[in-house]
């Protein structure tokens, strides 16, 4: 009875885990003017605290997916969260920006367990519940980052940026103890597979320099040579890692995965939905803040801005509770397809109505259900077409390839605004409709992506289809080392 109610209890406490390390490794961008004035630096100096927790996300992501292949799964989803506790504690006791930036860095590591709770999902589940765990894990993902921009804002205004930090710390304790009593010791589920140091270190090299650049380009200039040299580093250290992981024998990422036509598509579909996604995400909080004195804007606080995404992250948690129903119905193509037009629409309503505070709500509840709806599919299409001993690599490359595509949707919103500047220093209103525009343009172009997938790939759909979603989940799952299938038999 013990062990049954342990078993009921692994979704919820996944859940848990995935959430709570998104939304902690988000804590930032209310919080970017309190760490500018307490620790005396300026904006774009402060603005580090949430970027260097997003390069940690993206360069752990695939270690810890590696890692968490076999017998050391339970192992190393621990060792992270105890990463992101120590990580809390560390940016609250920190003295200086130096320190800030470490425990910072600390919780981004956060964003790289979501593959190990899919990976775990997928062996210690009934088939049944494989893939709808496995889709609201993403969605969690997603969705965390988002609800730490209002969360962050509510603590820090109660108690201060320390106080902030510290909730974020108890949290992931919590976390961290939840994992420990209910998730089953993962040893001896295979052989544990020897980690690619080189890649691991080629692929935080050529990720952190591309990413400084995306970063401070506003900042420093586009045409600089200093940002022209990171871009072109960024791309050399992508190519000899990309080389380097195609001729080793046991890669950090299995590269090959990418000739698959549904993997493929579904990574570049999360980059350029990525993209978008932030894109909204900083220009729709950097408009409600400002002064209605300069014609727009609703002069809100950091707190009411960050309330605005509520919306984004309450409906990608339920849109994606609909993801098996709608896939039965149409086939996971066109659920791909139209959830990326109808954040594509989100975007457009408020590019062309933003005259009142509660447009902003019904733009990002609009843009929630299209990214809860997308980001909850990808996954699937990811996992039933790759061996499932490489579920936590492919995820977290994926996850890779999000993160990415958040810096970069960050920094060609502030590029935008930067260039649609009026007399006061302020951004236009031209260059925020500009960026919700761009942003749909993305959101279609994702929808191309997913749409014109080969034709044997809608086949296969076509024929997960008709067995219900239950048919790709059974095979996804049987045979999987450690599995309830495999075990079974």
């Amino acid at each position: 009875m013990a062990a049954r109610r342990r078993g009921a209890l692994i979704g919820p406490v996944l859940v848990l885990a995935t959430l709570v390390s998104s939304i902690i490794s988000s804590f930032g961008a209310p919080l970017i003017p309190t760490v500018a004035r307490d620790f005396h630096a300026s904006l774009s100096t402060a603005q580090w605290s949430l970027t260097v927790a997003l390069l940690v996300g993206a360069a752990s992501s695939p270690v810890l997916g590696r890692l968490g292949d076999g017998p050391r799964r339970r192992v190393t989803l621990l060792g992270g969260l105890a990463v992101v506790t120590a990580g809390g504690a560390v940016a609250a006791l920190a003295g200086d920006l130096g320190t800030l930036l470490v425990g910072r860095g600390l919780q981004g590591v956060g964003l790289g367990l979501a593959p190990l709770a899919m990976a775990t999902a997928r062996d210690e589940l009934p088939p049944a519940k494989v893939a709808p765990m496995i889709a609201l894990l993403s969605v969690s993902a997603g969705a965390g980052l988002g609800a730490g921009y209002p969360i962050s804002g509510l603590l820090a205004e109660a108690w201060g940026l320390a106080g902030a930090y510290w909730f974020g710390a108890i949290v992931s304790g919590l976390a961290l103890v939840c994992v420990a009593v209910v998730v089953p010791s993962s040893a001896g589920r295979g052989t544990p597979e020897r980690l690619d140091y080189v890649g691991a270190v080629l692929l935080a090299s050529a990720l952190v320099t591309a990413l400084v650049a995306v970063a401070e380009g506003t900042q420093w200039g586009w045409g600089s040579p200093t940002i022209i040299g990171l871009l072109a580093a960024g791309a050399v250290l992508f190519a000899v890692w990309a080389v380097q992981q195609l001729r080793t024998g046991n890669p950090l990422v299995q590269l090959r995965l990418l000739r698959h036509p549904s993997v493929l598509s579904a990574d570049a579909c999360a980059m350029v939905l990525g993209v978008a996604m932030y894109m909204v995400l900083s220009g729709a909080t950097e408009f409600v803040q400002s002064p209605r004195s300069g014609g727009f804007g609703f002069s809100a606080s950091a707190v009411v801005a960050g309330l605005v995404l509520i919306p984004l992250s309450f409906f990608m948690l339920i849109s994606s509770r609909t993801l098996p129903t709608l896939v039965k119905r149409v086939g996971i193509r066109a659920v791909l397809a139209l959830g990326c037009l109808v954040a594509a629409l989100g975007c457009a309503f408020f590019a062309v109505f933003h005259d009142a505070l509660w447009q902003t709500f019904v733009m990002t509840g609009v843009l929630g259900v299209g990214l809860g709806t997308t980001f909850a599919a990808i996954p699937g299409v990811i996992v039933r077409a790759i061996p499932a001993r490489e579920t936590g690599s492919a995820m977290g490359f994926y996850q890779v390839v999000r993160f990415t595509g958040f810096s970069l949707g960050s920094a060609l919103a502030a590029t935008v605004l930067a260039a649609h500047v009026g007399g006061d220093g302020r951004p236009t209103v031209g260059g925020y409709t500009m960026v919700l525009w761009i942003s749909a343009g993305f959101c279609v172009t994702a929808a191309a992506v997913a749409w014109f997938l080969p034709a044997r790939s809608a086949q296969r759909d076509r024929g997960a289809n008709s067995e219900g979603t239950g048919g790709f989940r059974r095979r996804a799952t049987r045979g999987a080392p450690g599995s309830p299938a495999a075990r079974s038999r």
